[in-house]
């Protein structure tokens, strides 16, 4: 027989031999998968997106590493390097670092920056109706604002007014009901702030200058030479942790309350759109969820920190602690419903904002009216009669 006859006669074997040898290689990386569940190139996959980083930049509005409101931007790069394992890093600018603090807006807008950190209340010039985010005067607390914008569609309504800019905004710290504020002159009636000249942002700025003062804007860095040199007669920041950092008592006599103007300050973190949308899904909900920690981080910082920096101020620097009188409180609060009105009047969505803001604050303050409320004034009552151990 010859050679040519044995190949012809073996052929159609060996194909069958390897039809039969790929079957069972198939059969059994089909097993595999079916084990193992995700598929090796499906894991390859997440492999190489765990390997990749994405590097932000973020700009703020206050001094690099300040005190309370600058630690919320350093926490939110902290939480986001930790929870992503370095896949995103966030590099932290100071005011003027990379932009004016001023700026930040525009900044993280066109992408200069990938994240900012402010107050939303100081871009009422470009987005008038950004100052419901921040603070009402005489309205909702911390901890009400919360409420709002996480479950009363406050959230939803702030990234509505965002996106025009390409941004989107989350909720990014709180410093609770702030103080009054700093004066060199002593309040006794509205008359007294006819012609004072005070640092106060926001819509609470416009206020001041309804009941008769002037409001100026000037940064937290130049609050202290500012009150020294008398180019303001006086000036609100933040409260007892912050304004002792600052030195405030060294250039004003009298320390007001309660902070009218400021009940539950909110900041944000804004984030430019278009870098988000670039992050893996995951990505998005550590940014997500690291705002989220940073924004309650701050409160509970200035909760632990007010009191005892409030002694110091008293006890140790003689600072004068006083009340806002009634007729000044009053005073305020009718120009604060001029002001609000007339806004609402003139911005469909400043009404839309306004809307929504009130129709949760009615509901909130009427429940905190039996809880909250009235779980304090309770505590005061029984105050005298509580065990040592319970004793403030």
């Amino acid at each position: 027989m010859s050679d040519i006859s044995v190949e012809k006669r073996l052929s159609p074997l060996i194909i069958l031999s390897l039809v039969a040898l790929l079957v069972l290689v198939l059969g059994l990386w089909t097993y595999d998968r079916m084990e193992r569940g995700p598929s090796a190139t499906a894991q390859g996959q997440t492999d190489a997106i765990d390997q990749q980083v994405y590097k932000w930049k973020m700009v703020t509005t206050w001094p690099k590493n300040f005190p309370g409101l600058g630690s919320a931007a350093e926490n939110f790069a902290k939480f986001v390097g930790e929870m992503s394992n370095g896949r995103l890093q966030v590099h932290v600018y100071g005011a003027g670092e990379l932009v004016p603090p001023f700026e930040v807006f525009d900044a993280v807008s066109q992408g200069v920056a990938d994240a900012g950190h402010g107050a939303a209340y100081y871009w009422k010039g470009k987005v008038p109706a950004s100052v419901f985010f921040t603070a009402i005067p005489f309205g909702m607390t911390a901890q009400e604002m919360n409420g709002w914008f996480h479950y009363g569609g406050g959230e939803a309504l702030w990234r509505e007014l965002y996106e025009p800019f390409n941004l989107v905004p989350f909720s990014g710290g709180s410093t609770g009901v702030q103080m009054a504020g700093w004066f060199n002159k002593e309040l006794n009636s509205p008359a007294d702030l006819k012609g004072l000249k005070m640092r106060i942002p926001g819509l609470a700025g416009e206020v001041f200058t309804r009941a008769g003062g002037s409001s100026v804007r000037i940064a937290g860095g130049e609050l202290y030479t500012s009150l020294e040199t008398g180019v303001i007669d006086a000036a609100e920041w933040v409260g007892p942790f912050n304004d002792l950092t600052l030195g405030l008592h060294q250039v004003a006599k009298y320390y007001y309350y309660p902070g009218w103007h400021e009940p539950g300050a909110m900041l944000e973190v804004i984030v430019n759109k278009t870098s988000l949308e670039r992050l893996p899904a995951d990505l998005q909900a550590i940014v997500k969820i690291a705002a989220r920690a940073a924004n309650q981080d701050m409160l509970d910082e200035f909760t632990a920190r007010n009191n005892a920096a409030l002694k110091e101020l008293e006890e140790v620097h003689g600072v004068e602690l006083r009340r806002l009188p009634d007729s000044v409180l009053e005073a305020l609060a009718v120009a604060s419903e001029e002001v609000i009105g007339e806004l609402v009047a003139t911005d469909p969505m400043a009404k839309k904002i306004y809307d929504s803001f009130s129709r949760f604050y009615g509901n909130v303050r009427a429940y905190h009216q039996i809880s909250e409320r009235a779980y304090i004034n309770a505590r005061e009552a029984v105050e005298g009669h509580l065990p040592d151990h319970q004793s403030p």
